[in-house]
């Protein structure tokens, strides 16, 4: 299919054609979810309900949607997105489908940060993100430092990352087991990974945090493009490929810690939406927008039907992602036997 360049002053980028009409249809399927979000609820608000709210007016109603709703759907967008491009950032430097951070033990290492943060100290929600970061950079910096002896390899990064994951995850239960009952309690509904009850306040810093690692990411993005068609190819067009792998990696880190410490780990989103983007696209390597958008997406539909399965409980939407990642995960695993 053709490329299209699009030019705005001295500034010019080329874009195939199907990238375009893909990104084109991701959004509108975004939108449609998002609608789907702001009407669902105790009770259904028509479309007229949901524009008034939208624009300040719609009385009680209106609050629910504005208050309650709005922030949930835009959750969906704004984290599902940070996941998709945190698991395409690792997938493009590991070379491996399976390199997300979920997998490598970066959301269970945020994990046990909030979890010292929840037990040890008074659990904030400042305490929380600071906790999460803290445990998703020392996460990182294991496993890269475990699997950098004798030259580092996507297939040794991936493996040492599954082991650290397994640590991790028996150190949190430990963790878990010894704090008190309200603590562990409020520890282990946590874990789920849960979008209920979050608002405005929750989630105005994370927000602005991912916006800043998304425009970081963005400027980084040409020497990307150009280490995901060869290191060597990156050498010799002056990209210091390691300095820029550190600031992917600390970008990733951030998007993935930021979103755990406000909704807790949610599994397999990371892990399916740039494969799944990918074939979309069809494009070599990990494109990062298709990514971020299928992420958006996947989160937004699971988040539906984690509130509508049992309704009128809400799942936790951490279930319902890990019940779909699962299969993906279990599909994954048997192509890339049957490959080797």
């Amino acid at each position: 299919m053709s490329a299209v360049v699009l030019r705005r002053g001295p500034v010019s980028l080329r874009v195939e054609r199907r990238t375009l009409v893909l990104v084109a249809a991701m959004a509108l399927v975004v939108l449609v979810l998002g609608f789907l979000g702001l009407s669902y609820g105790a009770t259904w608000a028509d479309p007229a309900k949901v524009f008034a709210a939208l624009t300040g007016s719609g009385g009680g109603s209106g609050v629910v949607i504005r208050e309650w709703r709005l922030p949930r759907v835009l959750s969906c967008l704004v984290f599902g997105a940070a996941l998709g491009v945190a698991g395409a950032i690792f997938q493009n430097v590991t070379r491996n489908p399976m390199g997300s951070p979920d997998v490598i033990g970066l959301d269970a290492g945020a994990y046990t940060g909030a979890l010292v943060a929840i037990t040890v100290l008074s659990g904030t929600s400042a305490q929380l993100t600071a906790g999460s970061l803290a445990g998703g950079v020392l996460a990182a910096a294991a496993v890269y430092l475990l699997s950098s002896g004798g030259g580092l390899s996507g297939l040794r990064l991936v493996v040492i990352g599954i082991a650290v994951n397994a640590v991790l995850t028996a150190m949190n239960s430990w963790i878990v087991l010894r704090a008190e009952l309200e603590v562990a309690i409020a520890a282990v509904g946590w874990s789920a990974g849960s979008l209920n009850g979050v608002d405005w306040e929750d989630v105005r810093i994370p927000f602005a945090v991912i916006g800043v690692l998304l425009v970081l990411l963005v400027l980084r993005s040409p020497a990307l493009h150009q280490d995901a068609l060869g290191t060597a190819l990156a050498v010799t067009t002056g990209v210091r490929v390691d300095r820029l792998r550190l600031h992917l990696v600390l970008i990733g880190v951030g998007c993935t810690a930021t979103v755990t410490a406000v909704a807790g780990p949610i599994a397999f989103i990371a892990l399916a939406a740039p494969q799944i983007g990918r074939r979309l696209a069809r494009a070599p390597g990990v494109p990062l927008l298709p990514a971020a958008l299928t992420g958006a997406v996947l989160l937004q539909g699971a988040d539906l039907v984690a509130q509508m399965l049992l309704a009128p409980v809400a799942l936790p939407v951490g279930v319902v992602s890990t019940a779909i990642g699962g299969c993906y995960l279990i599909w994954l695993l048997t192509k890339e036997v049957r490959r080797a």
